[in-house]
């Protein structure tokens, strides 16, 4: 007979709440690197920043996206914007497109989704989630999102280079750097060519 052994979600162990990035269905899910903070081997903050590239790329996105979009009607938020989703259900995003006169600018995590999510990289330690892979991740977090009412997230690789375009009616697709996206109504990326406009080689 048969059997097929179901995997079993990883026990995590108690993580503090500064080393959480997301909550997720009410697991805490921690930032990459979170057990050199613990072992002390690291301090929070050489986790919690971004690499050059990244924090560069997240920079220059959002200015050409705030360049490119009707500000009148649209707020671009960064800064890793928190979205509480639910309860238990808080997760972070490298940008954030919102319709201006659907949000409430607080001391809080916006509660209304965002028409468009941009990300950059993964900043998530999987070892004690119940992800296998990256990609795993990536997928579940788009599909809560869509779930959650964002209507495209784009989802940039700095290594492999390559970009996910998701949406809730159309195909989930990949693309190369040099591919034209659409991020929101005449507002269209295309990462290669801003990267070399911006002298950055990569």
């Amino acid at each position: 007979m048969l059997v097929i052994e179901k995997k079993r979600k990883p026990k995590i162990q108690k993580i503090p709440p500064h080393l959480v990035y997301e909550e997720i269905n009410g697991r805490p899910i921690p930032y990459k690197g979170y057990k050199s903070v613990l072992s002390g081997k690291k301090k929070l903050e050489e986790i919690m920043g971004c690499s050059s590239l990244q924090s560069v790329l997240v920079y220059i996105l959002g200015l050409f996206i705030g360049n490119n979009v009707n500000r009148k009607k649209y707020l671009v938020a960064s800064n890793e914007a928190g979205l509480h989703l639910g309860l238990n259900d808080n997760l972070a995003s490298d940008i954030a497109i919102f319709e201006k006169d659907k949000i409430v600018l607080d001391d809080k995590y916006f509660t209304v989704a965002p028409k468009v999510v941009v990300e950059v990289d993964i900043k998530i330690d999987l070892s004690e989630t119940e992800w296998n892979n990256e990609i795993e991740y990536v997928l579940d977090k788009s599909q809560k999102l869509l779930d959650f009412g964002v209507e495209r997230i784009i989802w940039i690789t700095t290594k492999a280079k390559k970009v996910f375009v998701i949406t809730p009616s159309d195909k989930w697709y990949v693309v190369n750097y040099q591919e034209d996206i659409q991020v929101l109504d005449d507002c269209v990326l295309n990462i290669a060519k801003l990267l070399e406009e911006e002298g950055i080689g990569v």
